[in-house]
């Protein structure tokens, strides 16, 4: 693979394995089956399981863990798929809860993956908003992460962010993004009533429009029954924004190549 190329395989949900400079990460591990999944006093329903296991993923160098505190983010089988893993970024408060198993990656620091053949992958902590302002107390800290690198292309992992102010600032700071892995599909769930934990679909097309990405690849959009929109329009809201050739839908099991040439 070209340096100049990106990789995704979609797993299912939230999870993804992705290939930038030689390294292999992965996305909030999900490996459960459908069927519904406590969260305090309420549950989350899952209504499709992951195109294949933990078994069949291969070599990881690091997970990228958004959060650790909802299921449909990191679930039993992406417990145990963290403890084999060399090294898991996420939040400190990842950290409080899961102990030596996570690292926590602060917004604005970074850590470096030593690429084959030389030279290194930069992934950097940024902010991510999982609801409206000021909500963070009800659902938990949320992270997403830039990659970038030289001669790389520079890659963003929203994690569950609803909010395109955030986005903005991230752009503001990191300068060009050529790839965007938004967690999209409008999640909504009884917690904050008709407010948005994700973005929504045309929240994804500005978001890609801030941040004049040349591809995204939209996760964390389906399986789940708190989301509110889906793949079709994901679609719609792209060709509306005249981005369509921005967005690369993916299908479970699928590979997707993104060549910066």
């Amino acid at each position: 693979m070209s340096a100049g190329m990106v990789r995704v395989r979609y797993v299912g949900g939230p999870t993804a394995i992705l290939e930038v400079g030689g390294v292999r990460l992965l996305t909030d591990p999900t490996f459960d089956p459908p069927g519904d999944y406590p969260i305090g006093t309420r549950k989350l329903t899952k209504t499709a399981g992951p195109v294949f296991g933990p078994e069949d993923v291969g070599p990881i160098d690091a997970v990228l863990l958004s959060h650790d505190q909802h299921p449909d983010n990191l679930d039993a089988s992406g417990r145990e798929f963290l403890s084999a893993t060399p090294l898991v970024l996420s939040t400190g408060s990842a950290h409080e809860r899961l102990g030596d198993t996570v690292r926590a990656l602060p917004n604005w620091t970074h850590v470096d993956l030593p690429r084959p053949g030389g030279g290194v992958v930069r992934i950097t902590g940024v902010p991510a908003q999982h609801g409206p302002d000021g909500t963070e107390h009800l659902v938990g800290e949320v992270t997403g992460f830039v990659l970038s690198g030289e001669g790389l292309p520079t890659v963003y992992v929203s994690g569950d962010n609803a909010s395109l102010d955030v986005v903005r600032a991230i752009g503001a700071r990191v300068g060009g993004v050529e790839v965007a892995l938004l967690f999209a599909g409008g999640a909504q769930t009884a917690l904050l009533g008709d407010a948005y934990l994700t973005l929504t679909s045309d929240a994804a097309a500005e978001a890609a429009e801030i941040l004049a990405v040349r591809h995204v690849v939209p996760l964390h959009f389906e399986h789940w029954a708190h989301f509110t929109q889906g793949g079709d329009t994901l679609v719609d809201s792209f060709d509306r924004a005249g981005s369509a050739k921005r967005l690369h839908l993916p299908e479970p099991g699928q590979w997707i190549e993104l060549s910066m040439n």
